[in-house]
């Protein structure tokens, strides 16, 4: 499918849009505006018509102290006015997003925004594979290593005894 200059795709790679908050993967609005090619306060007006679309499992809004974290760790813009703490949308709400914004575009970006999303998941379920195989060996490492302190602290008990008798060899006459 040809793109047009409509539908161009950004340059940077949607995963690092993706943010752990209260324990979802989720993308923040203004992220998805910038993908989607319309203003942030657009894709908040057209999520506010729609609202029964959002419930609390496909988006939410970020608390301020949670909202000044992702400024501080993301760089999100500080100097931005805002009435609002972001909206944090899961990856059942960019779905739904797609849906309320009609456009090409946004269709494009809903589709690789998923495909974002599933790559993530893989690569926590090939961690945690891996996770299991380091807890193996970390495992097998504290047993080694609790053996070499064994030995360790019976050289050190054996070099603080007094050394054996020195008896001479052989018969007396």
């Amino acid at each position: 499918m040809p793109k047009s200059s409509q539908t161009s795709v950004p340059d940077y790679p949607i995963e690092r849009r993706i943010h752990m908050v209260r324990g979802h993967k989720v993308m923040l609005d203004s992220d998805l505006a910038e993908l989607y090619g319309v203003k942030t306060h657009r894709l908040n007006e057209a999520v506010k018509r729609n609202a029964e679309r959002f419930p609390e499992t496909f988006m939410f809004r970020l608390s301020h102290q949670e909202a000044g974290l992702m400024r501080s760790q993301f760089a999100i813009s500080p100097k931005r006015r805002i009435k609002y703490q972001p909206l944090a949308f899961t990856e059942h709400g960019v779905v739904m997003l797609s849906a309320v914004l009609n456009s090409p575009r946004a269709i494009q970006m809903s589709i690789m925004v998923v495909q974002a999303f599933v790559r993530l998941r893989q690569i926590i379920a090939a961690n945690k594979d891996l996770a299991v195989r380091v807890d193996k060996l970390e495992a097998g490492h504290r047993q080694v290593s609790s053996i070499l302190e064994m030995l360790i602290r019976e050289i050190e008990h054996m070099k603080a005894l007094p050394p054996p008798s020195k008896r001479k060899m052989g018969f007396d006459l």
